[in-house]
């Protein structure tokens, strides 16, 4: 049985292979220059049939390719994770620079974390593709969205989700408070990751004189 992406299935497959493509260009290009790798890993999905039809249900769509693919721009998403915050920063940076690619949103929770303490920059890209798209457009538009985080926002994120759905939890303001708490005290530790960086870099670059 068809999805709810119908024909357009496939082509969303190859647009989030492309991207992967591009990401990884993009750091094989900063590695050979800068001998460092720009992410640590990536991961990656294709929203799955039922979770975009509860989407379009929730927003009040209709559940149709142009729903899915066009209205919700998140039918393709990428996790990005970093050891860096300002690994992020240029990831975001070069990524804007990529040929027929348009960041149309960007939410930077880093700088303006959630008040749960949830850090992460997400960011939706266009992307120009040869396929048509649902308009009948060629070449077609399509969209992903795209999350960025450091390793231990990452981790973060994903425990926050797992206690999230927990029935019957006790002490729920105790918890809240305590993930909160949590979330700072790991960003702080980004920081001085990051910090602990700048001075070797600068040292490097101390000896190269």
């Amino acid at each position: 049985m068809s999805t709810i992406y119908g024909e357009y299935e496939q082509t969303l497959q190859d647009v989030l292979q492309d991207i992967l493509n591009r990401l990884e260009a993009m750091d094989v290009s900063y590695y050979t220059a800068n001998d460092d790798h720009l992410y640590e890993h990536i991961s990656y999905r294709i929203k799955s049939d039922e979770s975009m039809r509860e989407k379009c249900r929730r927003k009040g769509l209709e559940e149709t390719p142009q729903s899915a693919i066009h209205e919700i721009k998140d039918a393709i998403g990428v996790r990005i994770v970093c050891s860096f915050v300002d690994d992020i920063y240029e990831i975001v940076r070069r990524i804007g620079t990529f040929e027929g690619c348009r960041i149309v949103e960007e939410k930077d929770y880093i700088r303006h974390n959630k008040p749960n303490g949830y850090r992460s920059f997400h960011l939706i890209l266009e992307i120009l593709n040869s396929h048509e798209d649902v308009a009948g457009m060629v070449p077609g538009h399509f969209y992903a969205e795209l999350q960025l985080r450091t390793i231990a926002m990452d981790s973060w994120a994903a425990l926050e989700h797992k206690m999230k759905y927990k029935k019957d939890i006790r002490n729920q303001e105790l918890i809240v408070s305590e993930l909160k708490r949590c979330a700072d005290e790991l960003a702080s530790c980004d920081i001085s990751m990051q910090t602990i960086r700048d001075l070797i870099r600068q040292s490097g670059k101390g000896e190269e004189r």
